[in-house]
């Protein structure tokens, strides 16, 4: 753990909060930090001294805003905040998820406009190193007033409840606080509210979604041009000339990516006086489909950066004589482009599947069903209605989240964003488009077998060896889906757009050409 990250004075990224969740980087609160909190937090000692009245400080929360607390039951509010608030449903969100939660949450208090106590930053920070990781449930959020229900459960481990996976077990938060020799958070005045007032559970599904889906689309790029290869399809329609008159930058990355895939193959050269007119669309439109899910895809990584440095509690703290009751909380910048993005991903898997079936057709001087004994051998004909499975499934996931609203709060929270659910519906539908992803490899790699002698250009040859060192050609009928697994979990594993990168770099092969920066996950 050589990196080091300053929470609340460095800039946080999508990259780098991957790699606090994951052990690689070390985030720290310098003293300046601490400073900046510590004054805060003095800030609303100041206000429940002088008996100003400021919302969730001295105030009942909600509806009850008008409802006025005494000084002495200041600090009683803010546990019983955590506790009837922590209402959420369903199964645990990834361990990976949370402890973004974590992260997250303190670059938000680090910031030093949400009143906390430094001993309580300092104790969330003790989690997220020590690999104390609070369970929380997958449902109950609105994602505005922040993603109330799923940050209580965050935090109820501050105050020695809930439960936490302490080394690799479910176990009581009271037990660890015990077993490590530490004594539950005495919460102060507002920091209850600041802890579950914010959008962390939807960003954190935002950090892994842009993660994610950039290496889908990468992955996307990688097998669409094998399944090119394979199909005799021409590389003409990426000629840059065509897009410099339709200059989307997401289109053009993505035509330079398959020109640079595709120059030099000898499949490319076998067939290049034949005399097919054009493609389909699902191959010829590759820079059109995909470049628009890297549009959808660089909204989605802009906005996630705004919002991982942002400050989304309620009220904000300037000072003692200056408070500010907002709705920073909102998760509506959020939960549209995460919706945007969910069909951004839906439509990779859409064309992709369309590719697999035209190379079961028997098109092209490929075997029908992609196998040379058809009849005895049912070949590749059923992974495909996998594709459909998967692809229909992730069509129903595509209605916007954000696009509804139910009134909670007795109606002070009359509008809200759902992004919550935005977040969820992203992941599910990338989960769905990486097995279709697999099945399309599976389907290249089979009909790149059928184009031997010929070899593709240097980066397909390696991800075809490295497809072909998981799973072997297919001459008869076996178990596809053993195939299947193998081939998504380096998909997954980013090892196979890893493997196509140093492909490209031993041979001096420039993907991504002027847009690297432009596209590149950080």
């Amino acid at each position: 753990m050589n990196e080091v990250f300053k929470y609340g004075q460095d800039s946080l990224t999508v990259a780098i909060a991957m790699n606090i969740a994951s052990g690689k980087t070390r985030g720290i609160l310098t003293p300046e930090v601490m400073q900046r909190v510590n004054t805060s937090h003095g800030h609303v000692q100041a206000i429940v001294k002088e008996h100003t009245t400021v919302y969730g400080i001295n105030t009942g929360f909600g509806p009850l805003c008008d409802t006025k607390i005494s000084e002495e039951d200041t600090r009683a509010l803010q546990y019983n905040i955590l506790q009837s608030h922590s209402v959420g449903v369903g199964a645990p969100i990834p361990e990976e998820i949370a402890r973004l939660m974590l992260i997250t949450k303190v670059q938000a208090l680090a910031q030093g406009y949400s009143g906390v106590n430094p001993v309580t930053l300092e104790r969330i920070v003790w989690f997220i190193d020590n690999n104390i990781t609070p369970l929380v449930p997958e449902k109950g959020s609105v994602g505005a007033s922040g993603d109330l229900a799923p940050l209580s459960h965050l935090f109820l481990p501050l105050i020695g409840l809930g439960e936490v996976w302490y080394k690799g077990n479910k176990v009581s938060a009271g037990h660890v606080l015990q077993q490590e020799g530490l004594n539950p958070i005495v919460l102060g005045p507002k920091e209850g509210l600041a802890l579950i007032n914010g959008t962390q559970f939807i960003l954190s599904f935002a950090v892994k979604a842009v993660a994610r889906l950039h290496n889908a689309l990468e992955a996307a790029d990688l097998i669409g041009a094998m399944s090119l290869e394979g199909l005799m399809g021409t590389a003409k329609p990426f000629d840059p000339r065509l897009h410099a008159i339709r200059p989307y930058p997401g289109n053009q990355l993505v035509a330079n990516r398959l020109s640079a895939l595709l120059a030099g193959s000898e499949i490319m050269a076998s067939h290049k006086d034949c005399d097919r007119v054009q493609d389909p669309y699902s191959l010829r439109c590759m820079p059109q489909v995909h470049g628009a899910s890297r549009t959808a895809w660089k909204h989605l990584q802009e906005l996630t950066s705004i919002e991982l440095n942002a400050v989304t509690d309620n009220p904000i703290i300037f000072s003692a004589e200056d408070t500010i009751s907002g709705g920073n909380f909102h998760g509506q910048p959020l939960a549209i482009p995460l919706d945007y993005a969910t069909v951004a991903a839906a439509e990779l898997g859409n064309i992709s599947d369309r590719r697999c079936y035209m190379m079961i057709e028997g098109r092209y001087g490929l075997p029908k069903l992609l196998i040379q004994d058809a009849g005895l051998n049912s070949g590749f004909m059923i992974p495909q209605y996998t594709t459909a499975a998967l692809v229909t499934e992730n069509k129903t996931l595509c209605f916007p989240a954000s696009a509804d609203s139910v009134p909670t709060s007795l109606g002070q929270e009359d509008h809200v964003s759902m992004g919550s659910i935005s977040g969820r519906k992203l992941l599910q539908v990338i989960g769905n488009l990486e097995y279709i992803l697999a099945i399309e490899l599976l389907y290249a790699a089979q009909a790149i077998d059928f184009r031997r002698p010929f070899k593709s250009a240097p980066v397909l040859e390696a991800c075809h060896d490295y497809a072909r060192s998981k799973v072997s050609f297919a001459a008869k009928d076996r178990i596809f889906a053993t195939d299947i697994a193998a081939l998504h979990e380096i998909i997954a594993d980013e090892s196979f757009v890893r493997v196509a990168n140093n492909a490209a770099i031993l041979n001096n092969i420039h993907l991504n050409g002027s847009y690297e920066k432009q596209f590149q996950l950080s």
